[in-house]
């Protein structure tokens, strides 16, 4: 099965999606379709959200394995270090490994609503990532903040951080961001500091903009005012709204594509629609 970081340098960008375990049957209906959906258009790899503190690390697992089995494309497993000693971890990489996963996205994870850190035996993704190196072949990625990581309040030291854990990895899959000169920004910082390798930006179709905006307050990602000021004037019509959300996705990602970017990954939010209308856009989807 292919490793990602073997994907780039061929001529034409790489194509991924990321997807979150399903809670319920309905979700998982969902979640079936999509990735089926996506399937057909042969993308290069698709990624599995982990969940805060690791909370849905049996059903990440599960999914994780069934699409690696079940598809000819590479699903990459996020796993984060928060709260969890290095035998968990182990036994959750080993059976990954067994079952053929090669490809690895390392973070953080998220910090409690509570700011208390569980007790566990890594601290950063950077640590998580060295124990990787250490235990298997891996093609292992890292997050990447365009506009800084949320809980850092000095840009320069995030962009030092982020180069030496990248320096460490393979390469890096951001944040979802709206504006490609904070990509273009981004890709200039780490070359400065040394790191050039490949980072692939994260561009979320809005499809709902109370969700979106939700999630952009969580995450420090800034939504442009005209942007905005489109999806407001679309009001409570989840069609324009949709409409509004896709045009912006596809002249960003067309932006970003011109600006270098060795590929694409698209935040499905588990539904096919948004993210295959913004590649036919593009004309980059392959049905």
């Amino acid at each position: 099965m292919t490793k990602i970081d073997d994907l780039f340098g061929d001529a034409s960008p790489t194509i991924s999606f990321e997807f979150f375990p399903p809670k319920d049957a309905s979700s998982a209906k969902q979640f079936a379709q999509a990735l089926d959906d996506i399937a057909a258009i042969g993308p290069d790899f698709v990624s599995i959200t982990y969940g805060a503190q690791g909370s849905d690390r049996q059903r990440t697992r599960d999914i994780v394995l069934a699409t690696q089995a079940n598809f000819n494309f590479p699903a990459m497993a996020h796993l984060t270090c928060v709260g969890h000693t290095t035998a968990e971890i182990d036994a959750l990489l080993d059976r990954y490994v067994a079952g053929g996963v090669q490809n690895i996205l390392a973070l953080g994870g998220d910090i409690p609503l509570s700011g208390v850190v569980p007790q566990g035996d890594f601290r950063h993704a950077s640590d998580l990532v060295a124990h990787l190196r250490s235990r298997h072949d891996l093609s292992i990625g890292v997050a990447a903040h365009p506009e800084g990581h949320p809980r850092s309040t000095d840009l320069t030291a995030d962009r030092k951080h982020l180069a030496a854990k990248l320096n460490e990895a393979d390469f890096a899959v951001t944040q979802f961001f709206f504006d490609v000169d904070h990509y273009r920004s981004l890709v200039d910082d780490l070359s400065r500091l040394g790191c050039d390798r490949p980072v692939i930006p994260g561009v979320i179709p809005i499809t709902n903009a109370a969700q979106v905006k939700r999630f952009a307050a969580m995450s420090g990602a800034t939504i442009p005012a005209g942007l905005a000021t489109r999806i407001d004037a679309a009001g409570d019509n989840p069609e324009r709204v949709r409409e509004v959300g896709v045009a912006a996705a596809a002249a960003l990602c067309h932006d970003l594509l011109e600006a270098g970017a060795p590929g694409l990954h698209l935040y499905s939010l588990n539904r096919s629609e948004p993210a295959l209308a913004v590649l036919n856009e593009l004309g980059l989807a392959k049905v």
